[in-house]
Parts: C-alpha cells; sequence; structure tokens
C-alpha cells in the first residue's frame, strides 16, 4: 500500500474509533432512536437526491436498512445510554465478524472450517471476559448495555450477510440508499416513543455530534473504504479495521477518563487474535516466497463499512 494510502487507511480506523466517543457526546444531548435518526437522515439527504438508484434489489436495500441502520444503530446507541462506555463498546462490536460468519452459515450455506470455529471461539472467550466483568463491577455498567451492545453486533452481522447477497457495484450509493430507508422508521420510532421534543433539540456539541457521525463516519469513511478496496485486495485493506478498537479505547480514556483494565486489555487480544485466526488462511508456498495470510470475510466496524472485495 502507497504510503498516502495508508495514512488514510490508518486515519478511516481513527475516525470510526473516535465515533464512538463523539456518539456518546451526542446522547448527552438527544435520546438514542433521535439521534440516530438524525444521523441517517443528514447522511442521506441531499446525496439520495443525486446519486440515482442502489443498482441492486430493493429487498437487499431494506433488509440492510433493517439490520445495519435500525437494528444495530438503534441497539448500540439505547445500550450506550444505558451505561455501555465507548470505548469498550468499539471493543465488543467486533464480533460482528462472527455473528456474520454464524449467520452465513446458517442462512448462505457456507461452510464453516475448523479453524474458523477455533478462532470463533476465541473471540467469544474474550467477549465473555467482557461480561464476566461487567457482572464483577456490581452495577457500575449494566449487564443490560452490555447485552443491547452484543445485540448490536448480531445485527451488524445479519447487516453484513444482507449486503453480501446485495454486492453493490457502488458500495457509497448503496449506503446513501440505506441511510434513507433507516431515517424513516428511526425517525417514527423516535416520535413515538422520545416524544417530537427530542427533534427540536438545538446544542453545537449534540449537532456537531450528528454532523461528525452523517459525514465524516458514515458518508466520509465509507466512500474511503470503497476508494481502497478499489486499489487493493480486501486482505490488503481490512485489517486496518482492527485498529478502530485501538482508537475507541485511546479516545475514550483521553477524552472521557474511561478505565482500561487489565481484564479488557485482554479480552481485547482475545477477540483480536481470535478474529484473525478465524478469518486468515495460509496459502501454499511457491518456490521462493513464503506463504502469506489471506483475509476473507473480516468487515470493519460500523454499518459504515459492510464487507466487500475489491472490484
Amino acid at each position: 500500500m502507497r504510503p498516502r494510502h495508508l495514512a488514510l487507511a490508518v486515519a478511516l480506523a481513527a475516525v470510526w474509533g473516535v465515533n464512538f466517543v463523539v456518539m456518546q457526546a451526542g446522547l448527552r444531548h438527544y435520546p438514542p432512536l433521535m439521534f440516530a435518526a438524525l444521523r441517517f437522515l443528514l447522511a442521506a439527504v441531499p446525496a439520495v437526491l443525486f446519486v440515482g438508484g442502489p443498482r441492486v434489489p430493493w429487498r437487499w436495500v431494506f433488509a440492510a436498512g433493517a439490520s445495519l441502520g435500525v437494528t444495530q444503530y438503534g441497539l448500540l446507541l439505547i445500550g450506550m445510554r444505558a451505561g455501555m462506555p465507548a470505548g469498550l463498546t468499539s471493543l465488543v462490536l467486533q464480533v460482528q465478524a462472527v455473528f456474520t460468519a454464524i449467520f452465513a452459515a446458517a442462512l448462505l450455506g457456507e461452510r464453516t472450517s475448523r479453524r474458523r470455529l477455533a478462532g470463533m471461539a476465541v473471540a467469544f472467550c474474550g467477549l465473555g471476559l467482557i461480561a464476566a466483568g461487567v457482572v464483577a463491577r456490581s452495577g457500575a455498567i449494566p449487564f443490560t448495555a452490555f447485552a443491547l451492545c452484543v445485540g448490536a453486533a448480531a445485527g451488524w452481522g445479519l447487516g453484513n450477510v444482507s449486503t453480501r447477497k446485495a454486492a453493490p457495484p457502488d458500495p457509497l450509493r448503496f449506503m446513501v440508499w440505506v441511510s434513507a430507508v433507516s431515517s424513516v422508521p428511526l425517525l417514527l420510532l423516535a416520535l413515538a416513543l422520545e416524544g417530537p421534543s427530542s427533534l427540536t433539540v438545538f446544542t453545537f456539541e449534540g449537532t456537531g455530534a450528528v454532523l461528525f457521525a452523517a459525514y465524516l463516519s458514515t458518508l466520509g469513511g465509507f466512500g474511503v473504504w470503497g476508494f481502497l478496496l478499489s486499489r487493493y485486495d480486501a486482505s490488503v485493506v481490512a485489517p486496518y479495521s482492527l485498529l478502530v478498537p485501538v482508537f475507541g479505547l485511546g479516545s475514550a480514556a483521553l477524552a472521557t477518563g474511561e478505565t482500561i483494565s487489565a481484564t479488557t486489555l485482554v479480552a481485547g487480544a482475545l477477540i483480536v487474535a481470535g478474529l484473525l485466526y478465524a478469518n486468515t488462511r495460509p496459502r501454499r508456498a511457491t518456490s521462493g516466497s513464503r506463504p502469506t495470510p489471506r483475509l476473507d470475510d473480516l468487515t470493519p466496524p460500523a454499518i459504515d463499512v459492510p464487507s466487500g472485495r475489491a472490484r
């Protein structure tokens, strides 16, 4: 990867990691469903007026919107509002890759190798370690908030399967339409459950958080990801997504004083190691060359980036 593209990949991981802290700041001003609705509404409008149709069957646009937008972000933001810290959330969501493999096997009939099963087991051990730590902290983090974030990871996994079936030729255009179809049910739910007054909130911090999430994290992030995938193999680009929890935990520690415990570090190591092992496979050695790993399906964090291969 060229140095400027390498810097772009690292900067992208930083934006997605910091976005968890930004969302936490936004939740001080907006209730969770309204924050999600505004994020996707701004990501879709006015872009949806200029990008043209999604160029995939509409059923996959709606399926991705329901799973990635409504389910993932609805549960994620409700969980964060209920007390899940931003940095820890960025780590827990990494198990979406495990859920993606499970749903792909169940719904698409994809075969799961022993290597992948072993890696998934290691990643789930990391998740279990976090769950045990949440319970041991006696209410410092509500277990319900943790469970909601795990549910968000599962929703993301379903969304990745929908995106894989859609196979959009233009990922950014697809993302704009997913944002559009996500914003409508989220806005209706927000108005019904959180009240119309949540739509009239205006603060500089809250508005800035929504704009960051909509334009930098969603549209900008997805555009950069598609740009990198158009020039390099997925096996080259995808590993940079594992930097997201590093930036998420680091920015949360700096900005909010979130404590990174030894348990969190060990759990993070298990999750990252398990995902890397599950989603890589050595190529057969050829004369004069060493085997190199290939990353098949590891998807980066956020609906911002469903998995894909270079075109």
